[in-house]
């Protein structure tokens, strides 16, 4: 069986990634065949209603974005989608999720290809559609060389990349937008709405890219705010770039010039700015689809490792080579299956099968959202969170799977057939290795029994939150894992919790538990140890060196500890020898930080165990001791 809480992630890679190159890859990732070559093939079916189709297919990523943002931020951790819907929903939805991420990948990288097939032929004329996919299948074994022999281009040149891409798309749209012509988007629909709507599931591949900077969340800097910021600039400036640029492209094309061209811009820019913009949208274009196709297999192989890893998938899928320090396996199974679809399916087929698979990956990510919101555990706290919520993930869902529906025979034969395959592969391989728990086993567990015990998942969360933080645990955090924890639900007198915490301590303390009640009861008559309404740290000094214990309670029936103080439902119990003066000093400032944080109250109140309570001290945002 496989390992329940210790699954094989290898070394924890350098964040260097920040703002501007969490940006520059996703918006590298979603500027490619989605724009330069799908317009064309958009207007064939829909006409000029297309740039709204574009502008929808926009939208409807917005609940996919959001609920990415939340889960990367909670688990900023490589493997991308893959590790977070395996976290939420268990192996099976977790197998499925990898698989597509693959799939997905793959597809948009293939896409690129037949993009730069597009492209060559308009610059060497050939009107045949094999010549299109013979220099697309050169183009995917040419990236495959490079990525057999190098490892990923750095941030800094595919910001650079980007950079380059968006001038040039400016250039075309300021550029081309005094030669528009209005009456070409006359009549504005010309299909029904069905067509309409698998137009706009087909775009949504235009998109697919935003996901691929969740494969690399573990390396960015400062993950928690430089993730869903960096998503989200880069959604809204390509947003309104797709729709900028096949605003113009409609508005200067005729109908029968746009209407199934594999280089749509390219011939917009011809119309309407002449030679010297057909090169700079050619380059442009090429920059656009080498960098998605380099790039996609590369990120592509990242899924298989990550399950290989993870004992998803065999281990041979993780070798790494001696010599390039690359997973070759990887990479060459992924060029197989980029150079099978480039040759089998059509451009549209393979637009619409790619948009499919990333349709399905979008509803596994509103449906992990849900359960890890709602299975409270402790360990899960992201640093952006979906608004809304429930509802956007749910009209999302609702959303997603209207548009598969429309998506055409072709798309959801070839799904099917995978999805199938990917369930087999669960029954034969993966289930009889995996045990390891989900958050949403753990949900249901809640839902039945209040006992429930500590899961490798929760552990392994408080380990993600702790490492995302920066968080280095000092001596409080490690006495904190240790303490004993009391969860006390009816209401009791001061002295009677002076004696259940002395039977606690009593074993630890080597001291009598009668002799540590009078030790309470003396330093509460001194003054009062309740600090603020409803929280007291009663504290003690006793025999000994070197000696330190703390003591959690939560006691919401409340401690009456006076009739001048309001009943203390939270308790810090600090035991230490006269030597420790100082650290009791700074064990102190702590608990105050601690009780102070936001959402702490709310929080502790609603902690389902002990063990919760405690991963809520073991969380807190404090300064660390030196």
């Amino acid at each position: 069986m496989g390992s329940e809480s210790q699954p094989l992630r290898g070394t924890n890679l350098r964040k260097e990634l920040g703002l501007f190159g969490v940006f520059s890859i996703a918006t590298g990732a979603m500027i490619s065949s989605g724009l330069f070559v799908l317009p064309g093939i958009a207007f064939a079916r829909v006409g000029p209603s297309m740039v709204l189709a574009y502008l929808l297919a926009g939208l409807l990523n917005i609940p996919a974005m959001f609920a990415q943002a939340e889960l990367s931020t909670a688990m900023p951790k490589s493997g991308g989608s893959y590790f977070v819907i395996e976290r939420s929903l268990g192996a099976y939805a977790g197998t499925l999720a990898g698989l597509i991420s693959w799939l997905c990948i793959s597809l948009k990288a293939a896409f690129a290809c037949i993009g730069i097939g597009a492209l060559g032929v308009l610059f060497i004329p050939a009107e045949s559609l094999t010549a299109v996919k013979l220099t697309a299948i050169a183009a995917c074994l040419f990236f495959a060389g490079i990525n057999l022999i190098s490892v990923k281009g750095s941030s800094r040149l595919q910001g650079v990349l980007v950079a380059g891409l968006i001038g040039a798309l400016i250039y075309f749209v300021c550029g081309g937008a005094v030669s528009v012509n209005f009456v070409r988007f006359s009549p504005f629909f010309t299909s029904d709405w069905r067509t309409f709507l698998a137009v706009t599931g087909m775009v949504f591949i235009s998109y697919g890219g935003l996901t691929k900077v969740v494969d690399v969340s573990e390396e960015v800097h400062n993950a928690g705010r430089n993730l869903p910021l960096g998503m989200f600039l880069a959604f809204g400036v390509v947003n309104i770039l797709y729709v900028a640029v096949t605003f113009v492209t409609t508005g200067v094309l005729d109908g029968s010039v746009l209407s199934g061209s594999l280089a749509p811009v390219a011939e917009g820019a011809k119309a309407s700015l002449g030679a010297i913009g057909v090169m700079v949208i050619g380059l442009a274009a090429f920059l656009a689809y080498a960098t998605t196709g380099n790039a996609g297999i590369f990120a592509a192989s990242r899924s298989p490792l990550a399950m290989s890893r993870d004992g998803l998938a065999p281990a041979s899928l993780s070798k790494i080579s001696k010599r390039f320090r690359t997973p070759h396996i990887a990479i060459i199974l992924t060029t197989f299956f980029m150079v099978f679809v480039i040759a089998f399916l059509s451009v549209e087929e393979l637009a619409k099968t790619a948009s499919t698979m990333f349709i399905i990956s979008f509803v596994l990510l509103n449906a992990a959202v849900i359960v890890m919101r709602r299975s409270r555990i402790e360990g899960y706290r992201p640093s952006f969170k979906v608004p809304f919520f429930p509802w956007l993930p749910v009209v999302g869902i609702v959303a997603y799977l209207l548009l598969i529906v429309d998506m055409g025979l072709v798309p959801l034969l070839v799904t099917g057939g995978f999805l199938g395959a990917a369930s087999l592969w669960y029954g034969i391989y993966v289930k009889k290795r995996i045990s390891r728990e989900s958050a949403v086993v753990f949900m249901v567990k809640q839902a039945v029994s209040k006992e429930i015990s500590r899961t490798g998942l929760e552990d392994e969360l408080v380990a993600i939150s702790l490492e995302r933080e920066g968080i280095k645990p000092d001596r409080f955090d490690e006495l904190v894992k240790r303490a004993p924890v009391l969860d006390i639900a009816r209401s009791i007198s001061a002295k009677e919790f002076f004696r259940r915490i002395a039977d606690v301590l009593s074993p630890r303390l080597g001291l009598a538990p009668s002799k540590l009640v009078d030790l309470f009861i003396k330093r509460e008559r001194e003054s009062s140890t309740v600090i603020a309404p409803g929280l007291a740290i009663p504290h003690i000094v006793v025999e000994g060196q070197n000696t330190f214990e703390i003591l959690l309670v939560r006691c919401s029936g409340g401690i009456i500890f006076s009739e001048l103080h309001a009943p203390v439902r939270t308790a810090f119990v600090l035991v230490g020898s006269a030597d420790q003066r100082n650290f009791h000093l700074r064990a102190l400032v702590a608990v105050a930080h601690i009780v102070s944080e936001h959402e702490f109250s709310e929080r502790w109140f609603s902690a389902k165990n002990t063990d919760q309570l405690r991963d809520i001290v073991l969380l807190s945002r404090r300064q660390r001791m030196d």
